[in-house]
C-alpha cells in the first residue's frame, strides 16, 4: 500500500544506494483465525506504495488452498491468490545517475530514482546559453515572439484543474526518519488544527527515537506524532505541529461509478504535490496486504483506478472532479515477479474507500485505535467441478459469534452478501470489513445444493482484530 525507501547519503549518482539489511518482507493472504500457512508455489510479489524506514523488500503469497481463517483471529487465509498482491513494501533505493548527450548551448543533467519505495529525488538543469560579439536584431529567447498570447484561463468547474486546485492544499507529504533512513509517503489534512490522516504503513516505522515530518504545500515543514494507528484497516492519525491548515472536503465513495473522472494527488517518490488524473476501473476489488513487521494483513474493498499511483502516493487522496476525497491511496499492482518488485504504476492502483475510512478515522482521533466487524467464521474459497473459484466456503464457526447466531454452518458456500456477488474467501473478507460492528447483512448461501437467504448481524473485534 506508498512511500519512499530510505536512501543512504553516502552513496554517489551512478551507484545502487543499499538500504538497511532487514528480513526478507512476505505478504499474507488475508486472515481470520487460527490456520497453517499454505506450502504451494509463489505467485509473485508487489510492491508496497510505500517503503518503511528499514529498507525491505516485499515478498510472495502463496497461492491456493482450502485451509480456512478466521474472521478477526491470526493466521493466514489459504483462498486461491488473486494474482500478484498489491501492498507496497520497503525497499532498498537505488539510483542511477543518467549522462545526458551534450548539445552545442544545451547541457542537461538528470538523476533519477528507479526503485519502487526508494527514497528518491528527480534533479535537473537545462540552459540555454548565447553570447555574440556583435548586436544583433534577433529576437531575445527570453521574450515574447508577439505581445497577442492570451492569458491561461480559469479552470472551468468539473475539470481535472479544477479539482486539483481545490485539494493541493490539504494534501501533504510525510517524512520518517530513523537510524537506519528515510521514507516518505503522502497525506491529507482533516482539521485546521494539524490532524492528517495517512497508511498505517506510511508511519508503522516510526518507533522510538523516530521523527516525523510534515512538509505543507505552502513549503512549511512542521514536526508531527502520531495520534492513532490501525493496521487492520491500514489506516493512521498523525497530528502536525501546526494551527492554519486547509482540511479537505470528505466525498462519498459510494456515490463513485466504473468509468466516472478522478485524480490522484501525493508524492510520487518523493515527488510532492504530484497530480494524475484517471477514472475509477473498478469498484470493490478484493485486495489483500500484508505487513510481515507488524504481524498484519489487510483485505479492504478497493477504488481500483488507472490514475498514475506510485510508491510515494501511499495516504494521498483520489478525488473526484468537485474536489473531494474519495478514496485514500493504498496500493499498485506491478507486473513484476520475484525480485521485479521494482515496477511502478502500470494502471493498477487502489484506494481505501472513504465511506469505510470515515468511521475508523473518527475512533482513531477519539479513542487511538479501532473497531472492526466480525463474522465469527473461518473462510477459504469454494471451487467448482472445473476447478474455478465460485464462492466463500466456510469452515468452523465460532460458538457464541455473529454466524453461530445467524444459523450459519460449516460447509456453507457464501455466493453473495446484500446482493453483491462473492467470488472468493477474500471477497467475504473484504464484504464484511466495509461494515461496521452492528450492521446487519444478508448472505446468500448454498447449502446441501439448493441456495438460501440468511440474515446476520455482525459482531465487534472491540478493537481487538487478532484476538
Amino acid at each position: 500500500m506508498t512511500e519512499n525507501q530510505p536512501q543512504q547519503p553516502q552513496n554517489q549518482p551512478g551507484q545502487n544506494a543499499q538500504g538497511p539489511q532487514g528480513p526478507e518482507r512476505t505478504q499474507q493472504l488475508p486472515m481470520y483465525g487460527q490456520h497453517q500457512q499454505q506450502q504451494s508455489a509463489p505467485q509473485g510479489g508487489q510492491p508496497r506504495l510505500d517503503s518503511g524506514p528499514q529498507g525491505q523488500r516485499p515478498g510472495q503469497y502463496p497461492a491456493g488452498g482450502s485451509t480456512y481463517p478466521q474472521f478477526g483471529a491470526p493466521g493466514t487465509h489459504q483462498g486461491t491468490s488473486p494474482g500478484p498482491n498489491w501492498p507496497i513494501g520497503p525497499q532498498p533505493a537505488t539510483a542511477t545517475a543518467v549522462k545526458p548527450k551534450r548539445r552545442a548551448g544545451l547541457a542537461a543533467v538528470a538523476l533519477t530514482a528507479l526503485l519502487v519505495g526508494a527514497a528518491s529525488g528527480v534533479g535537473g538543469a537545462a540552459v540555454y546559453s548565447a553570447t555574440n560579439d556583435h548586436t544583433t536584431n534577433a529576437p531575445s529567447v527570453t521574450s515574447p515572439l508577439n505581445g497577442n498570447q492570451a492569458a491561461p484561463v480559469s479552470a472551468p468547474d468539473g475539470s481535472v484543474q479544477s479539482a486539483a486546485t481545490k485539494v493541493l492544499p490539504s494534501v501533504v507529504k510525510i517524512a520518517v526518519a530513523t537510524s537506519q533512513g528515510e521514507a516518505t509517503g503522502s497525506g491529507i489534512v482533516i482539521s485546521k488544527d494539524g490532524l492528517i490522516v495517512t497508511n498505517n504503513h506510511v508511519v508503522a516505522g516510526a518507533g522510538q527515537g523516530a521523527t516525523i515530518s510534515v512538509m505543507l504545500n505552502d513549503g512549511r515543514t512542521v514536526s508531527a506524532t502520531i495520534k492513532g494507528t490501525d493496521p487492520l484497516t491500514d489506516l493512521a492519525v498523525i497530528h502536525a505541529d501546526a494551527t492554519d491548515l486547509t482540511p479537505a472536503t470528505l466525498g462519498q465513495s459510494g456515490k463513485l461509478a466504473v468509468g466516472q473522472g478522478v485524480v490522484a494527488i501525493g508524492s510520487p517518490f518523493g515527488l510532492e504535490a504530484t497530480v494524475t488524473s484517471g477514472i475509477v476501473s473498478a469498484l470493490n476489488r478484493p485486495v489483500t496486504s500484508g505487513d510481515e513487521q507488524q504481524d498484519s494483513t489487510t483485505v479492504f474493498p478497493a477504488i481500483q483506478t488507472d490514475a498514475a499511483i506510485n510508491p510515494g502516493n501511499s495516504g494521498g487522496a483520489l478525488i473526484d472532479l468537485a474536489g473531494q476525497v474519495v478514496g485514500i491511496n493504498s496500493a499498485i499492482k506491478t507486473a513484476g515477479g520475484s525480485g521485479q518488485s521494482e515496477g511502478g504504476n502500470i494502471g493498477l492502483g487502489f484506494a481505501i474507500p472513504i465511506d469505510q475510512a470515515k468511521p475508523i478515522i473518527d475512533e482513531l482521533v477519539a479513542k487511538g485505535k479501532a473497531t472492526h466487524a466480525r463474522l465469527g467464521v473461518t473462510v477459504g474459497d469454494a471451487q467448482s467441478s472445473d476447478g474455478l473459484t465460485n464462492g466463500a466456503r466456510l469452515g468452523e464457526v465460532t460458538s457464541g459469534g455473529a454466524a453461530d447466531k445467524a444459523g450459519l454452518q460449516s460447509g456453507d458456500v457464501v455466493t453473495a452478501v446484500d446482493g453483491k456477488a462473492i467470488a472468493s474467501g477474500d471477497a467475504l473478507v473484504a464484504a464484511v470489513r466495509s461494515h461496521r460492528p452492528g450492521d446487519q447483512v444478508t448472505l446468500t448461501v448454498t447449502r446441501n445444493g439448493k441456495p438460501q437467504s440468511i440474515k446476520a448481524t455482525l459482531g465487534s473485534d472491540n478493537g481487538n482484530p487478532t484476538g
